[in-house]
């Protein structure tokens, strides 16, 4: 899966392939026509309303995906940024952003192993703690050998 490039509507497309849903039951559901269904697979985003009912029908949390793309593509945040951060209180909740998904530490995992990037190009790039990075890579460690099977 692509983070950086993310076009819902064939990723919703596709999840209805595979969960094997008739349309005749996406359009009562939606409340919609065919021809908005098919319009809704050609879309490259769609609206937070649409999203979240597409996410209840087909029983996937599409919302992750996007998640996932600020987990790898934010940018870093100065210090003093952070400093100030601290000191605003919001009354929107707050979610962790280092909460990585299993999709996540493969797809990092992978760059390393394929010799794509270092393993300082991804605690730099994806400001991957190194601790946690080296946990991820411990955790693929084959009992027997006692090495990564990471690079």
């Amino acid at each position: 899966m692509n983070y950086k490039s993310i076009h819902i509507g064939k990723l919703i497309e596709q999840r209805v392939i595979e969960s094997e849903i008739e349309l005749v039951r996406i359009c009562n559901f939606l409340h919609i026509e065919e021809k908005e269904v098919l319009a809704f697979y050609q879309s490259e985003d769609i609206s937070v309303k649409d999203l979240l009912r597409w996410s209840k029908l087909l029983k996937y949390d599409f919302f992750r995906l996007y998640s996932q793309h600020i987990i790898l593509y934010a940018p870093a945040c100065s210090l003093r940024y952070l400093k100030k951060k601290d000191e605003q209180k919001t009354g929107l909740p707050e979610f962790r952003k280092n909460i990585y998904t299993e999709e996540v530490i493969e797809f990092i995992l992978e760059l390393i192993s394929t010799g794509s990037k270092t393993k300082m190009q991804i605690i730099e790039e994806y400001r991957i703690p190194k601790t946690t990075l080296y946990k991820w890579i411990s955790k693929k460690t084959g009992p027997d050998t006692g090495r990564s099977a990471v690079p």
